[in-house]
């Protein structure tokens, strides 16, 4: 039976995975980076839209940051939440980025200048101290209108190893002793740095972001196995590689890592288009279906706008893909 279209004990569409310490995730997840305006304007009615309809569909996990719109995203996703029954859904949010007031540029309607279309109320500033990452998670609660978030990542901790690797996750084993937040870890573009913080710190869960995809499995290589080996969960993110997995025909405009797309790869990826289609099946469902193969992945977030996106998840995520078509893939 195909995993992704079994349904789960209450009959829904999305089943559900426990990490190995616990914590239940939706095999979807509703990335929320979007919702800040990421590229361009969002509405409050069309964010509320999007995480409605992914709750109807069975969506469960949600994450967010405040480095998305600088907080409205958390405001956006928490306004959304609002009213649901809290132990009926996982969130997670990221630390190590403090927002730092700057009424200045907000005053001279000047707009956040990273990839966010919100204005520039606030400045992102490295703090992985223990008081910043306390600060940090007060604020996020504020902004989502929670008591709790259930994971807390270290946002991208790239140039910050010895400060992320140490009073970071310091403060984050704190929390979690004390009952603050359930699961802890890093999020990252990357997995050789997630790779050494499941190796050498105390950390539940990592999400690593388009290197668990159909074009770039190099978290196969060191992350996974080692998260398998100690027992840590693994949430794939990016897994369209910044578009370029996302449509059944590869445009020769299509976006790879936040960049334009090379040749070869927009030709690794029209073979694969191709092999897909010989199974009936497409690229973007193969896409969002893959990283689910590993036994170390719990999740597969997906950033979603509209509730129009979270039908195309749920769709691509249910849809029948043989078995056979994953051998072909590897030829492709």
């Amino acid at each position: 039976m195909n995993p992704a279209r079994a349904l789960d004990e209450e009959g829904r569409r999305i089943r559900t995975r426990s990490t190995p310490r616990g914590l239940p995730l939706t095999e979807v997840g509703f990335g929320a980076a979007q919702l800040g305006n990421l590229n361009r304007e969002t509405t409050d009615e069309a964010s509320t839209a999007a995480v409605d309809a992914a709750w109807d569909a069975g969506v469960r996990y949600f994450d967010t940051a405040p480095h998305y719109g600088i907080g409205l995203s958390e405001r956006r996703l928490g306004a959304a939440l609002a009213g649901r029954p809290r132990d009926d859904f996982v969130l997670s949010t990221k630390m190590g980025r403090a927002l730092v007031p700057t009424p200045d540029r907000a005053a001279a309607g000047e707009l956040d200048d990273h990839d966010f279309v919100t204005p520039a109320t606030h400045r992102r500033e490295w703090d992985f101290s223990r008081d910043g990452i306390r600060r940090s998670l007060e604020q996020s609660l504020d902004r989502l209108g929670l008591d709790r978030v259930d994971i807390a990542y270290l946002h991208d901790p790239d140039d910050h190893w010895e400060a992320a690797s140490t009073t970071g996750i310091a403060a984050l084993v704190e929390l979690r002793d004390e009952g603050v937040v359930r699961a802890i870890g890093a999020g990252m573009n990357q997995s050789a740095m997630l790779t050494e913080f499941v190796r050498r710190c105390d950390v539940d869960i990592v999400m690593v972001a388009g290197r668990y995809t159909l074009l770039d499995r190099s978290a196969a290589d060191d992350l996974l196995p080692m998260a398998e080996a100690r027992g840590v969960a693994v949430v794939a993110a990016a897994v369209y590689n910044s578009g370029l997995l996302s449509r059944a025909e590869v445009t020769s405009d299509a976006r790879y890592d936040y960049d334009t797309a090379p040749p070869e790869v927009i030709q690794r990826a029209r073979a694969m288009a191709a092999v897909c289609a010989e199974y009936g099946a497409t690229l973007p469902d193969a896409a969002v279906q893959f990283p689910l193969r590993h036994p170390a992945v719990t999740s597969v977030v997906v950033g979603t706008r509209t509730r129009e996106q979270v039908a195309s998840s749920v769709a691509r995520y249910s849809a029948p893909i043989p078995e056979e078509l994953w051998a072909s893939l590897e030829g492709a």
